[in-house]
Parts: structure tokens; sequence; C-alpha cells
């Protein structure tokens, strides 16, 4: 399980580095992913950096993304990791940061020894009420 959590571990300092394709080479060839932007469902080919790139070109720097309440379920070559996260940014023209926390499952495999993401699903809660806002204000 420690190789695990430097995965995840390793792919959110990348992040905040910027290093995109070295962020990338912790993920399967394809990923199955559920973001917090639309669409609903995507299917990411991890080979081509260029649609991280382009989101984080939207932020004055690159994003700061930290870990924590990390979970990890193995069974042989299969694993899921659950974690409350946060990404604290600039958008880019924007004067003041925000940091949001977030939900995230992820589900690795081991690949040729490595353990590998496969599938990640961000989300964030909503207030099941007449407006069905985002719950972008909780924190753990």
């Amino acid at each position: 399980m420690q190789e695990i959590r430097e995965v995840i571990e390793r792919r959110a300092a990348l992040l905040q580095e910027g290093d995109v394709k070295a962020m990338l080479a912790h993920s399967a060839p394809e990923v199955v992913e559920f973001s917090l932007a639309p669409p609903l469902v995507s299917r990411v080919d991890t080979n081509d950096p260029t649609p991280v790139e382009r989101w984080l070109a939207t932020f004055e720097a690159p994003p700061r993304r930290t870990v924590t309440q990390l979970e990890i379920t193995t069974d042989g070559d299969v694993a899921f990791a659950t974690s409350i996260d946060s990404m604290s940014a600039t958008p880019r023209g924007a004067t003041e940061p925000f940091t949001l926390w977030y939900r995230v499952t992820l589900g690795l495999r081991r690949i040729d020894g490595r353990w590998l993401v496969t599938h990640e699903h961000e989300s964030v809660p909503f207030h099941m009420d007449a407006e069905m806002r985002a719950a972008i204000d909780l924190q753990p």
C-alpha cells in the first residue's frame, strides 16, 4: 500500500510542479475519468498531455493539490483509494486564489509491476434543496 500512497502523492506534487507528462506517467494508457468539469465521463488518452496542459494554462500558476484522509484497499493487482482533496489556485486574470475541497476515488491496477491509475472520480456534494447548489464551502 505504501507504493500506491507514493503514486497518489507524487501525482499531486507533479501537478503543482506543472509536469504534466510525469504526472500522466502514473496512469494507464487510457483512464476513465469522472472529473469536476464537464462532460459527465471521459476516456482520457494519457499519451496526449495537451488537454491537461490547456487546463493548467487557465491558472496563473499550476494548482496545488493536497491529498488528505487517504484510504487504500488492495486485492491482488487491483486497488482503490479514497481521499478528500483540496485544490488551491488562482484563475488566469483573477486577483484572488480559491481553495476547493472535493472527494476523490481512484481505481488502480498493477501493470507490468507498477501501480497505475485506471479510473478517477472527483465530486463535490450539492445542497439538495430548491437551488441545487454545489457545496463548495465545505471543509474537512
